[in-house]
């Protein structure tokens, strides 16, 4: 399996689904939770990556402004369209997660381009993704594991395709990666809400 996302779909990616897919908040939920390390104390953080200067490459931001508005409090949110993370600042942006996190377990959620049959897909992996890799740009591999989201073909001319991909399958795609991740949210802090204190119970019956 391919452990990175550059401007063109990974070949075998563990999770794929059609962001038309009804049942696609659900399925991502499921998937994603079983891909979450099993650590109490580990924090998860999702970077988003891209900006909004550019329709294809805002899907990251419009997923992390979703999830803003949504309130997770399971997990930590860095790129929004306020405040994207972006070529020009990624290095610092992680960073400024190694110092603020320890041990962060990082998901990246990008935009990528791909074969014009899996444009809408929406795929899961373990491994980080290359962030630039589509208009040629030299950034650091991102993420434990990667959310991509096929925004439109790969091919000549790459930087145009982006910047001319339609807002609509961009703002759709992103609210169901985020309808997603709010959903394994709210499984995963019932999880880890109930360790602790099933622990603290033994501790005061010993």
């Amino acid at each position: 399996m391919e452990k990175e996302c550059s401007s063109h779909d990974p070949v075998c990616t563990p999770f794929r689904i059609d962001y038309h897919d009804k049942q696609i908040a659900r399925k991502l939920s499921e998937y994603l939770l079983q891909m979450l390390p099993h650590e109490e104390n580990r924090p998860i953080v999702f970077v988003c990556i891209g900006t909004d200067r550019s329709t294809g490459d805002a899907l990251g931001p419009l997923v992390g402004m979703m999830l803003e508005e949504k309130k997770i409090c399971s997990f930590h949110i860095y790129g929004t369209l306020e405040e994207p993370v972006h070529a020009v600042n990624l290095k610092d942006k992680l960073a400024l997660i190694e110092k603020e996190h320890e041990n962060p377990f990082i998901i990246a959620i990008d935009a990528c381009l791909g074969r014009l049959k899996n444009v809408g897909i929406i795929q899961i992996g373990e491994g980080p993704v290359k962030p630039g890799a589509g208009v040629k740009k030299e950034l650091p591999f991102v993420g434990d594991m990667h959310i991509t989201g096929i925004v439109n073909m790969s091919g000549f001319m790459e930087f145009l395709v982006l910047q001319n991909t339609r807002l609509n399958i961009v703002m759709k795609m992103a609210k169901r990666i985020a309808d997603g991740i709010h959903a394994a949210s709210i499984d995963y802090r019932r999880k880890y809400s109930v360790l602790p204190m099933l622990k603290n119970q033994k501790e005061h019956l010993s």
